[in-house]
């Protein structure tokens, strides 16, 4: 029979300190900080957008211009400064077709914002000049193309109040003469009320 091992005072003192020490190696583990993912950039605000475009179209970058401003159009698709911005500087470059497409996202978001309205209906004006004039001197404006430009140029004359909607600018009157004379014949290439006004055709 063999023997029984007897604990002794030693090991009865020393298992209660290995059970703390395993107990703060756990605790140690447990707490150790994970390692934090870095944190993105923070997003500029709209105003910062807006300043930094406008400085680059005054130093003559109208593309990156234009590139921040449809950024800031995504960043904020609720506000209407971008499309608003974009809009006044395309009618600027005479690009009139553009400027009416940024003017009615503009009007998508405010109905009653002015500015866009006037680009709408000013952009329109000049491009509906232009092609009424091109299809006048190609005598190709005629049939159901003329009857409603002549109601558009009802309504545009009844608009702003006046009966003719480009008018010939004023000359100075002539310096009386000592007797009458035949008056004299128009000069060729003499600008007519019909060459400024492309509307005249359709009173």
């Amino acid at each position: 029979m063999k023997p029984v091992a007897r604990s002794t005072p030693s090991m009865i003192r020393t298992l209660p300190q290995l059970a703390c020490l395993a107990g703060a190696l756990v605790l140690t583990a447990c707490t150790t900080p994970e390692q934090q993912a870095p944190k993105p950039a923070p997003v500029p605000t709209l105003a910062q957008l807006l300043n930094e475009a406008d400085a680059a179209a005054k130093a003559g970058q109208y593309d990156r211009a234009l590139l921040l401003l449809k950024g800031s159009g995504t960043a904020y698709p609720s506000d209407k400064a971008p499309w608003l911005q974009m809009a006044q500087m395309k009618f600027d470059r005479a690009h009139y077709g553009d400027a009416i497409v940024d003017a009615l996202e503009v009007l998508e978001r405010d109905p009653e914002d002015k500015v866009a309205n006037s680009i709408v209906a000013v952009s329109g004006l000049r491009l509906s000049g232009k092609a009424l004039a091109d299809l006048s001197r190609q005598n190709n404006l005629n049939g159901s193309l003329r009857s409603e430009a002549q109601e558009l140029a009802k309504l545009l004359r009844a608009s702003i109040g006046e009966d003719v909607l480009l008018p010939v600018a004023k000359r100075p009157p002539a310096p009386a003469a000592r007797r009458p004379a035949a008056a004299a014949p128009a000069a060729k290439g003499a600008p007519t009320q019909g060459a400024a006004d492309p509307f005249s055709g359709l009173k």
